[in-house]
């Protein structure tokens, strides 16, 4: 299911409707969103003075009861680092969420049922080298239960250094977009290009089952055609997406025309890991999303099978690690 649980409205610092981000999130196909306005950072306060801290929620919520989108209670705990930003998810009531502890914040969030994961743990205005850096502040949050995800993705940023987070302390990778603007004029839709968001695994279309999956960390994050992921979540998924079509041989040649497919939205970039060159392409491929690509293979004789192996760059299981898949080709001889 495509998620996206880091979203801002007027009703904390964003520059729109709640209503609006429902349009955005139908028209980009998504199966859930989260409206998390901040608790702490009113800077419309004056203009639209709201005390009750889940309207934003309640507005979209209404407005999504005509169409098929799961609108996600949550909120943005707004405090300085340590332990800086956390959106809380699955919550009844963020009007509970003022207090002036912020680890209290997370505690009752955690009391209504919550899901936490740090927001943005890269962001150069809290973290100035950039570099997501884990305290023992969070150490303690992790140990008491209270952090259950990071951000490895947030709007247009990618943190090598969250993903080590989060496979060190087996914490969710989450994606978002972090919206505040449009989407539209943010990740330039019309260009071809897409917001970030979690790709979550849930065994059924419900709240429950995507909050199920994220206890599970069965997630991925989508981010400019980027996949990031644990590899128990994330190897299954590029193995489902490519398969061979077709393979024959050219004449009496030795060089197969092998068709591939990706079912996916993303398009994969593949390297080629096997003994055998290509006659066409170099050791680097690129299969469109839901589209076929031919690839021409040189064999050294004529067989009924063979395999391919790629490793698949746009795609990442660890810093600077990506998955590796092996694809068996038979031949119609």
């Amino acid at each position: 299911m495509k998620c996206d649980f880091h979203i801002h409205t007027v009703f904390s610092d964003g520059s729109v409707w709640p209503n609006i981000r429902v349009q955005e999130a139908l028209k980009d196909g998504l199966d859930a969103i989260s409206l998390t306005e901040h608790i702490e950072y009113q800077p419309h306060g004056e203009d639209l003075p709201h005390p009750d801290r889940n309207r934003s929620y309640l507005i979209a919520k209404e407005q999504a009861k005509a169409h098929d989108l799961i609108v996600v209670h949550g909120a943005e705990i707004t405090r300085d680092l340590p332990p800086g930003h956390a959106n809380a998810i699955f919550i009844k009531d963020a009007n509970k969420l003022v207090l002036v502890d912020s680890i209290e914040a997370y505690r009752e969030a955690k009391r209504q049922g919550g899901f936490i994961f740090w927001n943005h743990p890269n962001w150069i205005a809290q973290q100035r080298n950039g570099k997501a850096t884990l305290t023992d502040l969070h150490r303690m949050l992790i140990r008491e239960g209270l952090l259950d995800g990071i951000e490895v993705v947030n709007d247009v940023t990618y943190s090598d250094e969250a993903l080590q987070i989060a496979l060190d302390n087996d914490l969710t990778v989450i994606g978002t977009s972090d919206i505040h603007g449009l989407i539209d004029w943010q990740y330039e839709l019309g260009r071809g290009g897409h917001r970030p968001v979690s790709l979550v695994f849930a065994t059924e279309r419900s709240e429950e089952g995507i909050k199920q999956a994220l206890l599970e960390r069965r997630s991925v994050a989508w981010f400019n055609n980027l996949l990031v992921g644990n590899s128990e979540v994330l190897q299954p998924l590029v193995e489902a997406s490519i398969e061979v079509v077709e393979c024959t041989y050219q004449g009496p040649s030795s060089v197969a025309t092998v068709l591939l497919k990706n079912d996916s939205d993303a398009a994969y970039i593949l390297r080629n890991q096997t003994e055998y060159t290509f006659h066409a392409h170099a050791d680097v491929i690129t299969v469109p999303a839901q589209s076929e690509v031919k690839i021409e293979v040189k064999t050294g004789e004529q067989t009924d099978q063979f395999e391919l192996s790629f490793e698949v760059l746009n795609a990442v299981i660890a810093p600077a690690t990506h998955p590796s898949i092996t694809i068996p080709v038979r031949v119609d001889l």
